[in-house]
């Protein structure tokens, strides 16, 4: 396939689907679906499996790619630096610190990345190393340059982080997870995944911002602004003391599989 100036590949990758799209890095809007591939089985092996299968055919060697990984891929959270911590070695090894308290083991099978911050709490990332590995073979093997590799959350906070209003919530939803940022003072306190029950609506939403706001210490908020795709109930107006709920972009994508609609995600600005 001939690429355009300014045309690129999404490529979107979660435990049971992989999807891939063309885009444009001058026109995020406008997205072509190239394929979707089921995952048939568990692991790094079917998921490789699956990525080949994807890619086979598809006339796209040289084209530069940006792959968004599903949140159940990854893992996210918050670090405290200790007190009088100067070098980012002791950043480092606080983090490291937290990984294990929370997961039971320690990073060095994962790459951790985040925004090194030496006197305030920060959020870090970190992405299978394995899983990696496996993205950048299959890249070489089908001659695709990867630009990035980023879980789903990441992507969804850098775009919508600064019209999150005061007293709100940020979240996202995507396959029945909602990914929740519970923020105090504009400032990233947590996040929690929670599984959406089929016909979830504001009674349950309210129901999950109230028992996370009681564990975080947290004020309960009035709104949560979220993207991706609403179950129906959601985007019914709320009932009187619920929490309320703001959609966050134009939909983008909403027409798309499940597996397509990660890989948009990389489309955004």
């Amino acid at each position: 396939m001939r690429r355009a100036l300014g045309q690129v590949l999404r490529l979107g990758v979660a435990t049971g689907t992989v999807g891939l799209l063309a885009a444009s890095r001058w026109r995020g809007d406008k997205v072509t679906a190239l394929g979707e591939q089921t995952v048939m089985g568990t692991g790094n092996e079917a998921l490789g499996v699956a990525l080949r299968a994807l890619l086979a055919g598809q006339d796209v060697a040289g084209w530069p790619v940006t792959v968004v990984l599903a949140d159940e891929l990854c893992r996210l959270w918050q670090v405290a630096p200790p007190p009088g911590a100067a070098r980012l070695p002791d950043i480092e090894a606080a983090a490291a610190l937290r990984f294990h308290a929370l997961y039971g083991e320690g990073p060095a099978a994962w790459q951790v990345t985040a925004d090194w911050h030496s006197t305030e709490p920060f959020f870090a990332a970190a992405v299978p190393r394995a899983l990696l590995a496996l993205i950048d073979a299959v890249a070489l093997e089908h001659r695709l340059h990867v630009v990035q590799v980023v879980p789903h959350f990441v992507t969804a906070w850098n775009r919508w982080c600064r019209a999150i209003r005061p007293g709100a919530w940020f979240g996202q939803l995507h396959d029945s997870l909602l990914t929740v940022a519970a923020i105090e003072g504009r400032q990233l306190r947590a996040v929690r995944a929670l599984q959406v029950p089929p016909g979830a609506d504001h009674y349950w939403l309210t129901q999950m911002m109230g028992r996370e706001a009681l564990l975080l210490g947290l004020e309960v908020p009035a709104q949560v602004q979220l993207c991706g795709a609403l179950p129906a109930a959601l985007v019914r107006p709320a009932g009187t003391g619920q929490v309320t709920v703001a959609r966050l972009g134009s939909g983008q994508g909403d027409e798309l599989s499940t597996a397509c609609r990660l890989a948009v995600a990389g489309s955004a600005p």
